[in-house]
């Protein structure tokens, strides 16, 4: 069965960086074989796209209010995805998940495949 497991979060000053790791496991799953987006979520607000690397290209994008700020990035030996994270804001706090989908790098969280339990980003100000 696929597993996803995110960590690296934590609690951070405005202005410093986090990395954070999602990293996949399962009997044939490979995260070369996926687009691999981050997503994030508050309390009361819908789960929102953060960025993602795509499968096919590894090209990847990125939501306007991270972009600059944010980097993803993959590691396919370790079947691993980064989400580097400086210039960090309060406004960054939130659960940050990592998501896998067997087609095309897309924003919309429903339409992914597997999804990680999360990891806790908490920027004081």
């Amino acid at each position: 069965q696929v597993q996803l497991v995110e960590s690296g979060g934590g609690l951070v000053q405005a202005g410093g960086s986090l990395r954070l790791s999602c990293a996949a496991s399962g009997r044939t799953f490979s995260i070369s074989n996926y687009a691999m987006g981050w997503f994030r979520q508050a309390p009361g607000k819908e789960r929102e796209f953060v960025g993602g690397i795509s499968r096919s290209s590894g090209s990847t994008y990125y939501a306007d209010s991270v972009k600059g700020r944010f980097t993803v990035s993959r590691d396919n030996a370790k079947n691993t995805v980064y989400l580097q994270m400086n210039s960090l804001k309060p406004e960054d706090t939130c659960i940050y998940y990592c998501a896998a989908n067997a087609g095309a790098l897309i924003t919309t969280a429903r339409r992914y495949d597997y999804w990680g339990q999360g990891t806790q980003v908490t920027v004081s100000s």
